[in-house]
């Protein structure tokens, strides 16, 4: 096994020299992080560090220069968690329970006093493990749009940024360690490479390979700077719906620099059925929507390369607002609706909800008497139920209104 993964990074960097003679697409460079010779990306594995290796060349390629602690690279040491309930733990220690993580950096220095951080993080679950949805044993879980996807995206930020001559630096960091909680994030913003009182504000890439038909994408931290809503929307013109989200707070690695009091966006196309799953592939992924995601963000990082230094808001923490459930549906809300109800965006086998005859696309207006406006109203709603309960649901199916009985 590891004279084929010695033969595939001999590949792949040879690959990146060809940078110059044929420019690399944001579909090459998911198709090479999300083979099947890199195992899964998992954090502190041989195949995350191929793929780090990968990164770092491409990122040479480019132009860009290193601003790891050495080379392109900051490694740090964590020790996994065993119980499901915890998360693995940046260490200090050199003891052998403990395993290396990495996180690539790469830096362009425009002499500027503010630098702006683009990242994405680029491990995945390796065959699979406490965070995989699949149930039928171990499996190479390729991560094509968690989160190549957001590489892909990063690694083209960094082409066009190299060639123009703005105000700001930039930062660029695939993360290592975000399934496992944020790991590399949180090491870098405790043992950052530049100074960090300089970085303006954030940008974090995580799963932006799906641009849906409705062309939606989710923003996140929108509240966490007051230029940040009229920055989006006034450079808005590729038709994107934008699902606003006001918090800084949220699964991803945005969230380290956040609680830092850095300004941060979050951009996220939303989940889907392949979601932490060997069926997450690259041949699935909207590449085409994946450019307009890149232009758009080129576009808010160009208009706000002349407001220096971004003032931070803090925003409410939308994770707790969420009400404790005694039941559920069984099904998947669509989190990039915009619309007025909850969509559902998939239904669970042998749940109330399929028991019922409710089915994707469907739209949630009411439980009972209870209206339904958005996901927060249906979770309000949701939770004043008990198990053995009956409930009328009132859904929108394509226009025309059903009521149904569900039993919890």
């Amino acid at each position: 096994m590891r004279a084929i993964l010695m033969v595939f990074v001999i590949l792949i960097l040879i690959s990146c020299k060809e940078e110059k003679k044929s420019s690399v697409s944001m579909k090459d460079d998911v198709v090479a992080l999300a083979d099947d010779n890199l195992l899964g990306r998992e954090t502190g594995t041989e195949g995350e560090l191929m793929a780090a290796d990968y990164i770092a060349n491409r990122f040479e390629a480019i132009g860009t220069l290193p601003k790891g602690t050495e080379a392109y690279f900051q490694d740090y040491r964590f020790k996994p968690s065993t119980n499901p309930h915890e998360q693995a733990k940046v260490s200090d220690s050199l003891n052998d329970g403990t395993i290396m993580g990495r996180n690539v950096v790469a830096y362009i220095d425009n002499g500027g006093a503010q630098t702006v951080v683009i990242g994405a993080h680029y491990d995945h679950l390796g065959m699979g493990g406490i965070g995989s949805l699949y149930r039928e044993g171990e499996a190479i879980h390729n991560g094509a749009d968690d989160n190549a996807s957001g590489v892909a995206v990063m690694l083209h930020l960094a082409k066009r940024l190299k060639e123009v001559d703005n105000a700001n630096n930039y930062l660029f960091i695939a993360f290592s360690g975000e399934e496992m909680g944020l790991l590399g994030s949180a090491y870098w913003v405790k043992n950052p490479t530049v100074d960090i009182n300089s970085v303006s504000y954030m940008i974090n890439m995580d799963m932006v390979g799906r641009l849906n038909e409705e062309n939606t994408v989710a923003v996140h931290g929108v509240g966490t700077s007051p230029v940040f809503k009229q920055t989006l929307f006034a450079n808005n013109t590729m038709g994107l719906n934008i699902a606003e989200h006001e918090s800084g707070v949220g699964p991803s690695d945005h969230t380290s620099f956040y609680v830092a009091e850095i300004p941060v966006l979050h951009f996220f196309t939303g989940q889907h059925e392949d979601y932490h799953k060997p069926s997450d592939d690259s041949e699935k992924l909207n590449y085409e929507g994946m450019k307009t995601v890149s232009n758009y963000i080129y576009s808010i990082v160009q208009d706000l390369d002349d407001n220096g230094e971004l003032a931070f808001r803090k925003t409410k923490d939308e994770s707790e607002e969420v009400p404790a459930f005694k039941v559920a549906l069984g099904v998947v809300p669509d989190y990039l609706f915009t619309g007025e109800g909850m969509r559902i965006d998939g239904v669970s086998e042998d749940k109330p909800a399929q028991k019922a005859g409710l089915v994707k696309g469907d739209i949630v207006k009411k439980l009972d008497t209870t209206k339904v406006t958005d996901m927060m109203s249906y979770m309000r709603a949701l939770s004043t139920y008990e198990n053995g309960q009956k409930c009328m649901v009132t859904v929108d199916r394509e226009g025309e209104l059903l009521e149904v009985e569900v039993e919890f």
